[in-house]
C-alpha cells in the first residue's frame, strides 16, 4: 500500500519486505494489481527492446569517411553501391599446437588462388609441423565476411586441413595495461568490428588460437595426428628430463667443488 511493490507472480514467496504496515499491504495484494507475467516472457520482451538498430547507409557511410582519414598504410576501406564495403584485417597466429598440411605440396601461386585450385586434394599425405608463433596475415574481407569464413579462409592460405572447429577468433583489446582477450561467435563480421574500432591495432586486433572448450575433443583428430601428439609429448618430456638431470647435475659439481675448498681451509 505504501511503496507499490511489484513482482513475478512466481516470485511472491520469495518477496520480503521491511514494511511500516504489514498487514495493510498484504490485505492489499491481490494478483490483479501487485503481480506481473511470468519473468520468461518479460525477460524475452526486454532484450529484444535492447537489441540495437543496424547502422544506416548514411552512418556507415560517415564511419568509413571518417576511418579512412586515420588510416596510415593505404589499406583504405571501400563502400559499394549495395550498402557493403570492403577492407583489410591483420590476424595474428598464435597456436601452440601443430597444424596438418599435405606432404610434398608446392607453395601455392598465384594461378592456383585465381582458380580456387585446392592443392590439398591433390595428396593424400599429411605431415604436421608448427606454424611461426604470433606470424600475422593480411585478409582483404567484406562487410558480409563472417568469423567462420575468416577462418577457413587463414586455413585455406597455410593449406591446412584440420577441422574448422578445432581453431577460434578472437578480438584482442589493450585497456588499463591490461591485454583483454574475448572469442568471437562463428557468426559475427570481423570487418564492422574493425571499422567500429578504427585503424589502430592497439586498440583492437584479431587473433587465431586453438578453440579451448575446456575438455578436448579427440574425436575430432585423425589417427596420425594423434601419434604425431604422441611423438611430441614424448620428444618434450624427454627434453625436460635432460634439463632438471644437466641443471642437478651442475649443481652437484658446486658442492662437491665447495666441499673440496672448504677442508684446506683451517676451522
Amino acid at each position: 500500500a505504501d511503496c507499490r511493490y511489484t513482482c513475478h507472480q512466481e516470485c511472491r514467496s520469495l518477496i520480503q519486505l521491511d514494511c511500516r504496515h504489514p498487514g495493510q499491504c498484504q490485505s492489499q495484494l491481490s494478483p490483479e494489481g501487485t503481480l506481473l507475467p511470468p519473468c520468461s516472457q518479460n525477460v524475452t520482451q526486454t532484450v529484444a527492446e535492447e537489441k540495437p538498430e543496424p547502422p544506416t547507409l548514411q552512418e556507415i557511410k560517415e564511419k568509413i569517411d571518417k576511418y579512412n582519414t586515420k588510416v596510415t598504410n593505404c589499406l583504405l576501406m571501400k563502400l559499394n553501391e549495395d550498402g557493403t564495403y570492403t577492407g583489410f584485417i591483420k590476424v595474428h597466429l598464435k597456436l601452440r599446437r601443430p597444424v596438418t598440411v599435405p606432404a610434398g605440396i608446392r607453395p601455392q601461386s598465384i594461378y592456383d588462388a585465381l582458380k580456387e585450385v585446392n592443392l590439398a586434394d591433390m595428396t593424400d599425405k599429411r605431415t604436421s609441423f608448427y606454424l611461426p608463433l604470433d606470424a600475422i596475415k593480411q585478409l582483404h574481407i567484406s562487410s558480409t565476411t563472417t568469423v567462420s569464413e575468416v577462418i577457413q579462409g587463414l586455413l585455406k592460405k597455410f593449406m591446412v586441413v584440420d577441422n574448422p572447429q578445432k581453431f577460434a577468433l578472437f578480438k584482442e583489446m589493450r585497456k588499463d595495461g591490461q591485454v583483454l582477450f574475448q572469442k568471437l561467435p562463428l557468426t559475427e563480421y570481423p570487418l564492422y568490428l574493425r571499422l567500429l574500432a578504427g585503424p589502430d591495432t592497439n586498440v583492437l586486433s584479431f587473433v587465431l588460437k586453438e578453440n579451448e572448450t575446456g575438455e578436448v575433443e579427440w574425436d575430432a583428430f585423425s589417427i596420425p595426428e594423434l601419434q604425431n601428439f604422441l611423438m611430441i609429448l614424448d620428444r618434450e618430456e624427454k627434453d625436460k628430463i635432460q634439463q632438471v638431470q644437466k641443471k642437478y647435475e651442475k649443481f652437484k659439481q658446486r658442492l662437491q667443488q665447495t666441499l673440496q675448498e672448504a677442508r684446506g681451509k683451517p676451522g
